[in-house]
């Protein structure tokens, strides 16, 4: 049997791995050894990768440091605060419930910094309210879904370190350029699920109270002040993303303990829904300053080491995925995609030609072997035809999270039908607005360079 027909048959059995569900870092460590094997490369690559990722990326240690962050916002209440006081100011609009969804997903990613846990956090909190608020059930688990899309791409952001790393990039450039981007996003996807929920007449309508806006905004000032302690840090260069993480950490622990405190003394009572102009929806939901949540310190082991198995399925994913790169650079692959890219043409046709790989790469793959593999064969094309590197590591990572609600992968449409039991292919009806929304924003982030670098003072 040649060369040839065994990779082809390796990548065919992999490839049905995939499909039948068995997770990615499986299905390309079993193809990085297989193919080590074929070509006869030593397997010390793989552990030589697993070294440099665990132990010569500093900038690499944010990332569980931020994974970290996003499970103790949740537990600390700051999570129920953002949300309250997003539905307070949207409320009174049709479909307010839902846009006030997206916008605490936006708040909530710019302090979590991750995708599956912003759907996850805000899905589980509002999909119920939303179903109760006369909502479709499928359209709020496609809300939760779409609204974490941006949270690789509002800083802080897991995927912008490791873009970072790989392509030797400032990071908190990185993050500034995800602002505006980031926000664009969100905005546009409010857009399409205001004309939906209007076209429906879905969601009932509050008063807008500028009291209840002041309240919640008032109760949700932790919330705030952690968004502000990073981008302030980071912008300012008062401390790397690294430290910025630990930092956060840091006050996400105090404000934890802070809350569980105030928790066993006031008592929680909801007002927030008595005025709707329809019957309420639960009067339990929300309670803008009296719901605090917290955690003490008994609780904080098992939060952190539902951190640390995230991180360490992330990490070796990494580790994996850069043999990975090298294993195609030596079968060709880096080659014929970059010939296949500058034959192209000029700076236009070789940009959409590259985010048209990214949106088909990111339907079959999550965002973090689509960056590990592809960027560094397409960020160095686009530099050769005059794209900025910050600019276009924007470009790739809003292509990469579309893929979070793009069929047949689509990470954050399965991450929503777990925490809120609509099945998955129900939820694909609704997200067609979404994606429209999504790609209409990558599409003007691409051909408005200063969308991404208008913050950067130095570009």
């Amino acid at each position: 049997m040649t060369d040839g027909t065994i990779i082809t048959l390796l990548s065919i059995g992999v490839t049905i791995l995939f499909m039948l569900g068995v997770p990615v870092f499986l299905v390309i460590g079993t193809w990085v050894i297989g193919m080590s094997f074929v070509l006869e490369l030593p397997l010390d690559n793989v552990g030589a990768a697993l070294s440099d990722v665990f132990t010569d990326g500093f900038a690499l240690l944010a990332m569980p440091l931020f994974i970290l962050t996003g499970d103790l916002i949740n537990r600390s209440g700051i999570a129920r605060r953002l949300s309250d006081y997003a539905y307070a100011c949207l409320g009174w609009i049709r479909g307010g419930l839902a846009m006030a969804s997206l916008g605490a997903c936006g708040l909530f990613a710019a302090i979590s910094g991750s995708n599956s846990a912003t759907t996850a956090t805000i899905g589980s909190m509002l999909h119920p309210e939303m179903v109760k608020g006369g909502y479709d059930e499928r359209f709020s688990a496609a809300t939760a879904a779409a609204g974490g899309t941006v949270g690789i791409i509002i800083p802080p952001s897991i995927i912008f370190i490791v873009y970072g790393f790989l392509l030797n990039l400032p990071i908190s450039d990185l993050f500034v350029a995800g602002i505006i981007p980031g926000s664009l996003m969100v905005l546009g996807m409010m857009v399409a699920c205001f004309i939906v929920c209007y076209m429906n007449g879905w969601g009932y309508i509050i008063n807008l109270d500028i009291v209840r806006v002041l309240k919640t905004g008032l109760g949700a000032w932790l919330g705030f002040f952690a968004i502000g302690l990073v981008l302030w840090g980071i912008y300012t260069g008062k401390f790397s993303p690294t430290e910025a993480a630990g930092v956060t950490v840091g006050f996400c622990v105090f404000v934890g303990f802070i809350c569980l405190a105030i928790t066993k003394i006031v008592s929680v009572k909801d007002p927030t829904f008595a005025d709707r102009e329809q019957k309420p929806v639960d009067e339990r939901s929300f309670g803008g300053m009296l719901v605090v949540g917290g955690f003490g310190p008994i609780e904080l082991p098992s939060i952190t080491m539902r951190s640390a198995q995230i991180t360490g399925i992330l990490a070796p994913l990494i580790a994996v995925s850069v043999v990975m790169q090298q294993i195609l650079s030596v079968l060709g692959a880096q080659a014929f995609l970059t010939e296949l890219v500058t034959s192209m043409g000029g700076y236009y046709a070789v940009l959409f030609t590259a985010m048209i790989i990214v949106f088909i790469s990111g339907m079959v793959l999550e965002s973090l072997p689509v960056t590990i593999i592809l960027a560094p064969i397409l960020a160095p094309i686009a530099h050769d035809v005059g794209v900025e590197p910050v600019q276009f590591a924007v470009i790739f990572l809003v292509g990469a999270s579309i893929g979070f609600i793009t069929p047949p992968y689509g990470l954050n449409l399965y991450v929503a039908s777990g925490v809120t039991g609509v099945p998955y292919f129900r939820l694909l009806r609704y997200t067609w607005p979404y994606l429209i929304a999504l790609i209409s924003i990558w599409i003007i982030v691409a051909l408005t360079p200063v969308l991404s670098t208008a913050l950067l003072p130095e570009l």
